[in-house]
């Protein structure tokens, strides 16, 4: 296993650390301290090119202020918030309102937008980048002192990247992250993602209304752009019967079944394929940028105004903890 750090950049006056994780395969992953952004996925196709799999910038002015948050950790609640408001025990927030006048992705500087501390862990057979940030009561409107570790962990064995979370709050709050990588397995953007085939385990989705606000209807998949489970291709979808993503998908599934490869993405033409598994119970598909897809998987968006959801409450001194497995591969021919 090897890994390798350098500095990236400044983000306001403080430094940025760009780490580099690398296995036996050549399989390898970046990824910085500012927004737990992840930067690249370097994995092989059919014919051993190792080419990178995830939308990213070379330098960290590219960045900017990452309006489509490539590659970073959202939160403290990753979706849609109705009104950037909510009721919990009893107590009345008001989050930032940073989306037509709902709360999105944790506000206006959410965990995306921070500066973590980061820890890099190594032995023969795995290497870890830990990144942990302390969220100070009243941050973007959410209650509780939140202490949260995020960490990115590949195995000299295979060609995966392990995603863990853990948190915990002294005040009773929300809490729903995930990562907002977008995967594009042609390798280095070679072609768009209209060919690449989708499988997800799940029989319904939410229907959005037009501000992409749950209504909290579940709707089943059946004869429908939104039925993935034997596969299909995005192509089917990305077109004016789905108006709510430009012409795409930004809808969330329920998914059948825990870490059972529950998701799978498919490129024909570059043979790679890539399984998600995750502790979740609900994966964001979002293809706003046709260069790229996202796998957002995470709880359920506004869950806090809809309580027949999984609820995203994250109770005084608990444990959360969430994990999800990307792993890399070529299909049979």
């Amino acid at each position: 296993m090897e890994v390798e750090l350098r500095l990236f950049g400044y983000k306001e006056g403080h430094p940025v650390t760009l780490y580099t994780m690398r296995n036996a395969n050549g399989f390898e992953v970046s990824c910085m301290d500012w927004g737990c952004i992840i930067t690249k996925i370097i994995a092989p196709d059919q014919r051993g090119n190792l080419e990178n799999v995830v939308l990213g910038f070379d330098t960290l002015e590219e960045y900017g202020d990452n309006p489509h948050f490539l590659g970073a950790v959202a939160g403290r609640f990753a979706g849609r918030i109705k009104g950037g408001t909510f009721t919990l025990e009893g107590q009345d927030y008001k989050l930032a309102a940073n989306a037509n006048g709902h709360h999105l992705h944790g506000g206006n500087k959410g965990f995306s937008h921070k500066l973590w501390k980061s820890e890099m862990m190594q032995n023969e057979s795995e290497a870890a980048i830990e990144f942990s940030y302390w969220s100070p009561d009243g941050e973007e409107g959410y209650p509780g002192n939140l202490e949260l570790k995020v960490t990115y962990r590949i195995r000299d064995e295979a060609n995966d990247v392990i995603i863990s979370y853990s948190a915990v709050s002294d005040k009773t709050t929300l809490l729903n992250v995930t990562n907002h990588s977008y995967f594009n397995l042609s390798g280095d953007l070679k072609q768009d993602i209209f060919n690449h085939e989708l499988t997800i385990n799940s029989n319904k989705f939410l229907e959005l209304d037009t501000e992409k606000i749950p209504t909290g209807r579940y709707l089943p998949v059946d004869d429908s752009v939104f039925d993935f489970r034997g596969g299909r291709k995005l192509q089917d979808g990305i077109d004016p019967q789905s108006p709510l993503a430009g012409g795409g998908y930004d809808h969330p599934f329920l998914l059948d079944s825990s870490q059972q490869r529950e998701i799978m993405l498919v490129d024909k033409e570059s043979g790679r394929q890539l399984v998600v598994e995750t502790t979740e119970p609900a994966v964001v598909l979002y293809t706003g940028n046709r260069s790229g897809l996202c796998l957002e998987t995470q709880g359920l968006p506004d869950s806090i105004h809809h309580p027949h959801f999984p609820s995203a409450i994250l109770k005084k001194g608990e444990r959360f903890s969430s994990e999800t497995r990307y792993s890399f591969g070529v299909i049979d021919r």
